[in-house]
């Protein structure tokens, strides 16, 4: 008979990988299955500086780090995409594309990604000027230029945020008007700091290591205009269009929101038991490394009761 593992962790970002670290550490027989390189999104970020007692690291290096814990406390590390699930019993059954596993508990920790609107120079400067969140970025641009790609909630919300850091906001909206209620949509407008460009997109970001020049197109009357940063200087472009979560493999095995995303109860399972969920693929107002690795230790924490639980039955 196959192994059964206590728990399988599908995704390796810093929520999967913490539920490892925390699993291990509990002597849970743990395998986290990772289709790309242990450490997720975080492993593009060029500077960490808002994690609780980290001065300073890179996205790559604290991934390193988490996956060197996960090690030393015995975790499994597979690396192959998940295809297919069977969550109906209480072994629950993972096929990869190159073998089945078996396992009492699965954490889904696939997270979600930042949609990418595909100008050109934004996955070249993604880490170096190109930016998908304030909290964690915005710092980095002090007194520069900043733009804010989008028109609804998010980029409403984060163009204020941002003024605390820049020295000028300027929101680049495809929309003819805002999409976020008027409340907020009238304090973008009202803003000292910030202008507003409906009816225009951003086509192409250029520079050299770090980006230097932006060209922008108003679709109404096709004029295309140039931003040029001055002399050794650079700028940033935060893009809010959204999230799409990693959630497409589990249509039909867990619910999952209009969103995409899949809820919750308060012990972090989904409606399925035995199957929780961390990180950034469950609904929440804050998508940080502090908020995933957080769920990582609860989940841990709570199979390790319910495992408990289980094999007393």
């Amino acid at each position: 008979m196959n192994k059964i593992y206590d728990m399988i962790i599908i995704g390796a970002g810093p929520a999967g990988l913490t539920a490892g670290i925390y699993g291990g550490r509990a002597k849970l027989n743990t395998l986290i299955i990772e289709k790309s390189i242990p450490g997720g999104q975080i492993t593009v970020t060029n500077e960490v500086v808002n994690y609780p007692g980290i001065i300073e690291t890179t996205g790559a290096k604290y991934a390193e780090n988490l996956k060197q814990q996960a090690l030393n406390f015995g975790v499994e590390f597979l690396s192959d995409e998940v295809i297919d699930l069977d969550l109906s019993n209480d072994i629950k059954i993972i096929k990869t594309k190159s073998n089945e596993y078996h396992a009492f508990t699965v954490v889904i920790a696939t997270g979600a990604t930042p949609r990418k609107v595909g100008f050109i120079g934004e996955k070249e400067y993604e880490g170096r000027g190109v930016a998908y969140c304030a909290t964690c970025d915005g710092e980095f641009f002090t007194d520069m230029d900043v733009f804010v790609i989008g028109a609804g909630y998010a980029a409403a919300e984060e163009a204020i945020f941002l003024t605390k850091f820049a020295r000028k906001v300027t929101i680049i909206a495809r929309e003819p008007e805002f999409t976020c209620a008027k409340l907020i949509a009238d304090k973008v407008l009202t803003h000292p700091k910030i202008e507003v460009k409906f009816n225009t997109e951003i086509l192409e970001i250029s520079g050299d290591f770090l980006p230097r020049s932006a060209k922008f197109k108003n679709n109404c009357t096709g004029e295309i205009t140039e931003y040029q940063a001055s002399t050794d200087e650079t700028f940033g472009t935060f893009v809010f269009i959204g999230y799409a979560p990693q959630s497409q493999l589990f249509k039909g095995k867990v619910e999952i929101d209009e969103a995409g995303f899949i809820p919750t109860d308060k012990n972090l399972m989904s409606d399925v038991n035995g199957v929780f969920v961390a990180g950034d693929i469950r609904p929440k107002n804050l998508r940080q490394i502090v908020t995933a690795v957080a769920d990582g230790a609860e989940v841990a924490y709570n199979i390790e009761k319910y495992l408990e639980h289980l094999k007393k039955n």
